[in-house]
């Protein structure tokens, strides 16, 4: 059976797939597009008159406070990449060009701070990285001068960069397991080596998995919320957006300037990363590339890769450490440890915040089934349909990458703080299900795409033979193509949950009361008093394994989908 035989899309003439493709459009445009425009049409619009107006913007440059907190996002974010490289580049160019043991534990561990969210770590990076902070003693003592770690805007290009440093790990060791080995070969022949050869040669060649995950990077930290409030640093963007709209209120057209300007940020961050690829050939002659060529280490040249591999281990994974000393410390205050431990915090996590975490459960367990519905409703459409407009609706789901957190909770109080739910007087911009919903919305792109890769895996062939068998196509979908991607949507699900379980830009905008907060609303009450931080340090290492284990779990299932896919693909051969 031939490739173009699999991949053409299934004819029907039913009206279902348009009917899908609407419900998916209304919802997706009531819940995105339309609080995105919302957002965007305040911005630009006079507060007594409701006309047109630049004023807004002119008093956003005009004031010094958001002068400053704009160039203090930009630098925050540029310097958060600089030192995400210096933490990647090593890691991934060793794991790939180096035969050394201990290399895929290395890599696995490296991408451990991605499970945790940056709020949570910081307040231990604190008190490991602070001014009285456990490094910081040492060097007073032994020294006799200290390093602001964490003072300022410094804390926050540390903990983002830590936090963050793995999206370029990742994409970069893609890119440099692809490049063409006979390109590095050709450079060695005519006399470049070492540092020249890298610089030159090898990572010119890994330029496009360097800038995709470079910009993922920057856009991550340029919006991010959590972080800035949580180290009481309030000159950046998304924290005086959140200010502006919490404090003074809706009707406050800052808010909307602020979140009109982290939309223009993160497309702008997307387009640079494509502009840098266009017009250049980084393409190779070898199906795979080949990768590096590996080499064996000398035993100077291996102790040397192993302190600086473990000197960045230290470093990355010091707020998990620091979060289990402080979930299990009594008293930690101007000492480098603990001064005695006790496991009372974690029974007052599970009392006391019980309720944030039976939220969370509801809430990311119902934005997982909608992104998986959803998710499953588009790519059918898109992949298995003729209906026209189809790749817009991909499209338009994938945009909520480039919507902040902060600006779709924005744009939900503006647009839903005005109409009630049916039957009550309650506003439903201050209903538990907004939340969901916006947690839905912020995580349909991931579920997405494992949503597709499942689909992928389910020749049309088998759907043909189905509806020859004279089953209707909704039975066809739910009796075999469903199924047969029940490991994908798994991984979708699992992926959703996982990541909507510590959601805080959006939530924080639309948590009414305490009672429906979810963990991420409760870890950051936790963390706003000395008191508390015990507590919330031990909630924080319960979600740190609950993202963990779906982590671990939504890896299993894309195992078990990729094998699945490969028995299929040799089936199929074998047929043909």
């Amino acid at each position: 059976m031939s490739s173009a035989a699999i991949a053409r899309p299934v004819r029907f003439s039913s009206l279902g797939p348009y009917m899908v493709a609407g419900i998916v459009v209304l919802f997706l445009g009531a819940f995105l597009l339309v609080p995105v425009l919302k957002v965007i049409q305040v911005a630009f619009q006079d507060p007594s008159s409701g006309s047109f107006t630049m004023v807004n913007f002119q008093d956003f440059f005009n004031s010094s406070l958001f002068r400053q907190s704009f160039f203090n996002s930009v630098y925050v974010s540029g310097m958060s990449v600089v030192f995400a490289s210096a933490f990647a580049l090593p890691l991934a160019y060793f794991t790939t060009r180096f035969n050394f043991s201990g290399s895929v534990i290395i890599q696995t561990l490296a991408f451990v701070p991605l499970i945790m969210p940056p709020f949570i770590g910081a307040v231990a990076m604190q008190l490991l990285f602070g001014s009285n902070g456990s490094v910081n003693l040492l060097m007073r003592d032994w020294f006799g001068f200290d390093i602001p770690f964490m003072e300022g805007l410094n804390g926050v290009i540390f903990v983002q960069s830590i936090h963050y440093f793995p999206f370029i790990l990742i994409n970069l060791s893609a890119s440099l397991q692809n490049i063409d080995r006979s390109m590095e070969e050709a450079g060695q022949m005519l006399g470049s080596s070492g540092f020249r050869l890298f610089r030159r040669i090898v990572f010119p060649l890994a330029m496009p998995g360097y800038i995709a995950g470079a910009s993922l990077v920057f856009v991550k930290v340029f919006d991010d919320l959590g972080t800035p409030l949580l180290l009481n640093v309030n000159t950046m963007l998304a924290p005086q957006a959140y200010l502006r709209i919490s404090s003074i209120g809706i009707s406050d057209p800052m808010g909307y300037v602020i979140s009109c300007i982290l939309i223009v940020f993160s497309v702008f961050a997307m387009w640079v990363a494509f502009l840098g690829m266009r017009g250049k050939d980084y393409s190779t002659t070898q199906k795979g590339g080949g990768g590096l060529s590996k080499r064996d280490l000398r035993s100077h040249e291996a102790i040397l890769c192993y302190v600086v591999i473990f000197s960045i281990l230290g470093i990355v994974l010091a707020p998990h450490l620091g979060l289990l000393l402080l979930s299990f410390g009594s008293v930690w205050s101007f000492s480098v440890l603990p001064d005695s431990f006790t496991t009372s915090h974690y029974g007052t996590a599970f009392t006391s915040a019980w309720t944030f975490i039976k939220n969370t459960l509801i809430y990311a367990g119902l934005a997982g089934v909608i992104d998986i519905v959803l998710g499953t409703a588009i790519a059918y459409v898109v992949m298995r349909t003729n209906v026209i407009g189809r790749k817009w609706l991909d499209y338009l789901a994938v945009s909520a990458l480039a919507v902040p957190g902060v600006v779709l909770g924005i744009g939900y109080l503006r647009v839903f703080y005005g109409v009630n739910m049916p039957f009550t007087d309650q506003p439903m911009a201050t209903w538990w299900g907004i939340i969901v919903i916006a947690l839905a919305v912020r995580r349909l792109p991931y579920a997405l795409r494992s949503c597709t890769a499942a689909l992928q895996q389910v020749s049309p062939s088998l759907e043909e033979a189905s509806e020859n068998l004279g089953a209707s196509k909704f039975r066809t979908v739910r009796r075999i193509v469903v199924p047969l991607m029940a490991s994908g949507l798994v991984a979708g699900f699992v992926t959703s949950f996982s990541t909507a379980a510590v959601e805080l830009s959006a939530t924080i905008m639309l948590v009414s009361t305490e009672n429906d907060a979810p963990l991420a609303y409760g870890l950051y009450l936790f963390m706003q008093s000395a008191a508390g931080r015990g507590p919330g340090a031990a909630l924080g290492v319960m979600a740190v394994i609950i993202v963990g284990l779906a982590t671990y779990l939504s890896h299993r299932m894309v195992d078990r989908a990729r094998q699945q896919r490969s028995s299929m693909e040799q089936a199929t051969g074998d047929v043909a």
